[in-house]
């Protein structure tokens, strides 16, 4: 391909962004917050970045910067999906992409008096007419269909005259006019003052008048093709011919790219692909000329990019590793002009379908067979010489020994005859049955201490009772039996101890007063092995809900209580929950009130809000750590629990954080007992230790997710399950890669629930290019937004959230500004934003992420509770689990709960997040993954409604009290039904279902309508908008 010093010469004005790694730790780091990588600042400024792109805005990036009028209809229609084409669909010459061809057929830049020809998007119900395939001779004329603005003079690109040019045609194509606003949401405030504007149905979209003239082609012979409103020019670049030499794996190819770029076998490999929106709107005009029906949006979810598989059959699967883009640069130079974060996000123990588990493999006394200079283990990407006798290292190619037992004669080509017969060398994830050498001590057996807050607003609140039983209906389902041990500590102003000795009838409990100098009274026997001293544990499940009936004490001494369960727990490690309802406020680590200071928001004080107040509970994490203890946090309080303190116990520890904000046992039982058993049954990772490996010229600098660094690039882990993932960076420690192909190793050493020392090793390949816009052709947006928002989570614990939100803008920008760049010169995009097809939902989700709960606006848009919750969620979602979250799920239910079963079946149609989509007739759930919020339109018909809720809804002014439960009739029955479908869909958490009633204020606003993030809300753009917004800064020099 081109290098990239000539891309930078032929286009002239790019700004240079040089992507600044972060500082390499010197020793152990204790922590993220005391890393050097992990508190690198954003390598954007808060001011330089607006000047390198040329943007002079002086109001804020999530303001309305135009006002839009015009609705869409309440019934959305999806798109069409895009044509995919093997041949060029570019109309007078394919765009170039890069290497040798491009210096021989480079198109000249136009001359200044001839028309254009550039490429436009047709109308969503106008057929497209593709121009010739095939050959490049002269194609007689056929009728043009009319598909444009009318023309105007402006200049022409030239291309060579090799390349006879297609016949030109004058295209016009009315406007869709604007839609009636939604009945029952008439009254939505626009987004300005300004009067709403009537659009002129002979025009297309509002455009400069020195626009050039828009032109199209016709082919003959060519039968009309409907495409999709995103234009897509797309092309079919033959895949790189496979390495030559004996690979180990023979049939299995190696595909690579050579560093010039793929290979270009003829013209229809020359065609870059793109889409692109018509944005027809001048600065100031009322109108953005953006059609809402055809803005990209992700109504399918998640999509794991399984393609990646067909190149590189022998890596893992996506759901275990992901990049942010499968093709790594080949300099820094390149890097540094991606503007995206370069990275991957790792679910190491993610939940395979039945039938795909990973192997598990047991290589008895020939011990694990790992390279000895880097410590890879053996994968598929190895290769076998000297006749099966030696191994090269796929990550620093070191020849090494095979073990005498491990020996196996090679075929023709190289590749070992038992290769199918041995997972490890032909899957890309495996499990090793770990020998002693791997371990430090004997494998500790699952272990579960409980920290209940025995206060009264625990007591009051139905806390003690739901916890109690669901510990108890779980007991049966714990891991590791027989091994499992158990042990609880209860506490209010004094810390209450329970022997659960097997030998007893009836548990003792010991009361500690002494705040300040805590001691073990039974240190023998707090922590007990559960099917030995099963029936004393039973016994004290049955009483605690009334052991401590008509309590007045409404003290926590949690600190103290903290380090009593360290002092039970040091020996072995396990798992410690904490139910807390009350601010901490006796002993060690009590804590304030705090964040009711309004003067603070807004301020550069704003972050210390999100930070622990008391240096005790990080210090504490540090200690549990240490001692191999987990710790989650489940947090009950109904005005304030100071999360920000509680969490830093998980994030350290690798744990989890459970706020359940109001606790009410009616209205949330269900949702406490599913995700208590849950985190109790599901299969743990104990006394882990995560690393990844990559080949040589790469290198990760920072990591983010809940552990503690226990150096540069150890995660120490006491506890690991199938619901946490792992985002980190990526940097080039050379300026030029020299490597054609670049491997990645996941490994993660860890002790079973059954008490064997295991490790589990993903291994995946990603070719090394020196072409940007292969870059953007392989980037996964999930991953590109699981890390994005981790970052501005981070980010926001030392900025303003503002700050946090600019800076994920500007990486949007900056990023398809440089992409528009890599096709100013060979097209005419006037009035368009283009975006790599990879990317189209990119622009969308990055509004999402600025929307959401962790990161959006001030003091009255979140509690500060729920925002830091918000901010540790974020921080261990898996990415289809963060993307649902940022872009919930939208069904609308009435037409399914009034038909037969039999028509049951079919699927949910999803609909775009906008009150567009409402009917006042009908009944909506959105579903977030966490919670259903369940809309009822104003004009329901009476009866729908009281089946549904068991009696008139007259009779229930306050919807927060309703708790939905199934009656008596085919209505009600068909929403549990339903309900039950949608759950079991993501096992991962519990959506309770909540009400809310059309014009129900303010939890109609709060609850439902702040989730419907394609509309404006205060202080912050709709999706139109955005996009408008996002184009206007692209555009900028």
């Amino acid at each position: 391909m081109q290098p990239v010093g000539k891309e930078q010469a032929n286009i002239p004005g790019r700004p240079p962004s040089p992507f600044l790694a972060a500082p390499q730790s010197s020793g152990p780091v204790v922590g993220l917050e005391g890393s050097g990588p992990s508190r690198a600042p954003t390598p954007f400024s808060s001011s330089s970045p607006v000047r390198a792109l040329g943007a002079p805005q002086t109001t804020s990036p999530f303001l309305s910067s135009g006002p839009v009028t015009g609705t869409q209809p309440s019934s959305y229609r999806t798109p069409p999906l895009p044509i995919w084409s093997n041949g060029p669909t570019t109309p007078s010459f394919p765009a170039q992409d890069a290497g040798t061809y491009q210096q021989s057929q480079a198109p000249r830049f136009p001359p200044v008096a001839q028309p254009s020809t550039p490429l436009r998007s047709p109308p969503i119900s106008q057929p497209y007419m593709p121009p010739p395939t095939g050959s490049f001779r002269p194609q007689s004329h056929i009728p043009t269909v009319p598909m444009g603005p009318p023309p105007q003079s402006s200049p022409q690109l030239t291309s060579k005259s090799s390349i006879p040019q297609p016949s030109e045609s004058l295209f016009t194509a009315p406007r869709t006019s604007s839609q009636p606003s939604l009945h029952g949401y008439s009254n939505v405030p626009p987004r300005t003052n300004m009067p709403p504007f009537q659009s002129d149905p002979q025009l297309h979209a509002s455009r400069p008048v020195s626009q050039p003239q828009i032109q199209s082609y016709s082919a003959a012979h060519v039968p009309p093709v409907h495409v999709s409103p995103y234009h897509a020019q797309q092309s079919f670049v033959p895949p790189p011919p496979p390495i030559g030499g004996s690979l180990g794996y023979g049939s299995r190819e190696q595909l690579q790219h050579p560093m010039a770029g793929p290979p270009i076998g003829s013209v229809q490999g020359l065609a870059e692909e793109f889409q692109s929106l018509n944005v027809g709107s001048v600065p100031g005009a009322l109108d953005p000329g953006v059609d809402t029906n055809v803005l990209p949006r992700p109504l399918s979810g998640d999509a794991e990019p399984t393609k990646v598989l067909e190149m590189y059959p022998l890596n893992c699967h996506p759901r275990f590793l992901r990049l942010t883009t499968h093709a790594i640069p080949n300099s820094q130079s390149l890097s540094s002009r991606w503007h995206l974060p370069l990275g991957a996000v790792v679910h190491p123990l993610a939940e395979a379908p039945d039938g795909e588990e990973v192997p598990l493999i047991n290589f008895g006394p020939i011990g694990i067979i790992r390279c000895r200079r880097c410590r890879t283990y053996v994968n598929p990407y190895v290769t076998f010489t000297d006749a099966g006798r030696k191994w090269k290292c796929n990550l620093c190619f070191l020849l090494n020994d095979v073990p005498g037992d491990y020996v196996c004669p090679l075929d023709a080509s190289g590749r070992r005859t038992d290769v199918d017969q041995r997972p490890e060398l032909s899957k890309g994830s495996v499990e090793f049955v770990a020998s002693t050498e791997y371990m430090v001590r004997p494998p500790m057996p699952p272990l579960y201490f409980f920290l209940i807050d025995v206060s009264m607003p625990a007591i009051r609140s139905g806390l003690l009772e739901i916890v109690a039983r669901t510990i108890k209906s779980s007991l049966d389902d714990l891991p590791g039996f027989p091994r499992t041990q158990i042990g609880f500590i209860t506490f209010d102003s004094t810390l209450h101890f329970h022997n659960l000795k097997s030998s007893l009838t009836q548990p003792q409990m010991l009361v500690v007063a002494d705040l300040d100098d805590i001691f073990l009274p039974l240190p023998d026997d707090l922590l007990v092995n559960l099917s030995e001293s099963r029936h004393v544990v039973d016994a004290f499940l049955d009483s605690l809900p009334i052991m401590f009936q008509g309590s007045a004490n409404i003290e926590s001494a949690l600190g103290p209580a903290l380090k009593a369960a360290l002092m039970v727990m040091s020996q072995l490690g396990g798992k410690l929950l904490v139910f807390q309802s009350t601010l901490p406020s006796l002993g060690v680590g009590r804590l304030r009130l705090r964040g009711d200071d309004l003067r603070i928001y807004g301020t550069d004080k704003e972050h210390t809000l999100r930070l622990p107040e008391d240096p005790f509970y990080k210090q504490m994490a540090a200690e549990f750590t240490k001692n191999q203890i987990a710790v989650d946090i489940f947090a009950f309080r109904e005005k304030y629990s100071d999360i920000a303190s509680l969490g830093s116990l998980a994030k350290y520890t690798g744990g989890q954080v459970y706020l359940y904000p109001s606790f009410h046992a009616a209205i949330h039982r269900e949702k406490l007992s599913y995700e208590l058993a849950r985190n109790l049954t599901r299969e743990t990772a104990w006394e882990a230790v995560m690393r990844i490996r990559c080949g040589k010229g790469v290198r990760f600098t920072t990591y983010h997710g809940h552990f503690m660094l226990r150096s540069t690039d150890l995660l120490a882990l006491p506890a690991v399950d199938c619901d946490k993932a792992f985002a980190m960076q990526l940097s080039l420690e050379e300026s030029l890669m020299t490597s054609q192909i670049v491997y990645f190793q996941v490994a993660l050493l860890y002790t079973s629930s059954s008490g064997e020392r295991r490790i589990r090793v993903h291994t995946a390949a990603a070719p090394v290019v020196a072409d940007l816009g292969e870059m953007y052709r392989q980037a996964d947006t999930g991953a590109i937004v699981s890390l994005l928002g981790r970052l501005a989570t981070e980010n926001s614990l030392s900025q303003k959230l503002e700050d946090a939100r600019q800076s994920m803008q500007l990486k949007l920008v900056k990023s398809l500004k440089e992409y528009r760049n890599l096709h100013v010169v060979q097209h005419r995009l006037g009035g368009r934003l283009i975006f790599p097809e990879s990317l189209k939902f990119l622009p969308l989700y990055v509004l999402s992420l600025c929307k959401s709960v962790a990161l959006r606006g001030g003091y009255a848009d979140a509690s500060l509770d729920e925002r830091c919750a918000a901010g540790y969620n974020i921080m261990i979602l898996p990415i289809s689990r963060m993307l649902k979250l940022l872009y919930p799920c939208l069904f609308r239910i009435d037409e399914k709960l009034l038909k037969d079963p039999e028509e049951f079946q079919e699927p949910f149609n999803q609909l775009p997040l906008t009150t567009h989509s409402l009917d006042p007739k009908g009944i909506y759930i959105l579903d977030d993954g966490f919670n259903f919020i369940m809309w009822l339109g104003r004009m329901l018909s009476s009866d729908l409604v009281n089946n549904l809720l068991g009696v008139e809804l007259t009779s229930f002014p306050d919807l927060s009290r309703v708790v939905l439960s199934e009656h008596d009739n085919d209505i009600s029955k068909r929403l549990t039904r339903i309900l039950k479908e949608l759950r079991e869909k993501d096992p991962s958490a519990y959506q309770s279902c909540r009400l809310v009633r059309q014009g129900e204020q303010p939890r109609e606003l709060s609850m439902f309508l702040a989730n419907l993030v394609e509309d404006q809300t205060a202080g912050f753009s709709g999706y139109v908008d955005w996009i408008v917004q996002i184009y206007r800064q692209s555009q900028s020099s």
